[in-house]
């Protein structure tokens, strides 16, 4: 009996995740430039350290044996698409700033924090305060001001809840119940 197309997909692809797992487990992986951190409820992440500044390249689900790239080596996300981006929440941010979001650009300090009830937040640096284009003499400082959007991502690294633009913490709270919601009702 033959296999389907879909079936003999996905399990090229599980092949390839356990592949990537071990191999994220062991050698290179585990030394600089990579990092291996715990994010709880069995999830991890493997982080490369890029001009400085430790990145999320891979997530690890150790509840399904699954690794996802969620930035590649150009620092471009690849779980997120624009459809997962609250547009509206950036009108007035100036075009730049909107080009870097577009491109999917993570090039700045941005991070996945701790899984909490099946989400995690993701912080993501689409314009960093003038600090970071000082050097170590104090020189090359500029007038930019820190500019980050939030968002929610469950344990496959989907979006779950869009990444926007928040005033206050209050409204970071509120989009991760959102988050839990959206997670716990898709179970």
């Amino acid at each position: 009996m033959s296999m389907s197309k879909k079936n003999r997909k996905k399990l090229r692809r599980k092949r390839v995740d356990e592949k990537l797992l071990q191999l994220l487990n062991v050698g290179e992986f585990r030394d600089r430039p990579f990092q291996v951190e715990s994010l709880g409820e069995n999830m991890g992440v493997v982080k490369e350290s890029i001009w400085g500044w430790w990145k999320p390249r891979f997530l690890l689900n150790l509840n399904t044996m699954r690794t996802y790239e969620f930035m590649d080596a150009d620092q471009r996300l690849l779980t997120v698409t624009q459809d997962d981006i609250d547009w509206d929440s950036l009108k007035g941010l100036s075009e730049v700033v909107i080009g870097r979001a577009k491109m999917l650009s993570f090039s700045f300090p941005s991070f996945i924090r701790s899984f909490k009830n099946g989400v995690a937040e993701v912080t993501w640096q689409l314009n960093p305060d003038g600090y970071y284009y000082m050097d170590e003499d104090g020189f090359g400082m500029t007038p930019d001001e820190e500019i980050n959007i939030y968002g929610f991502i469950d344990q496959s690294a989907k979006v779950v809840v869009k990444f926007r633009q928040i005033n206050n913490d209050k409204e970071l709270a509120e989009m991760r119940k959102q988050a839990e919601k959206a997670v716990r009702t898709k179970q």
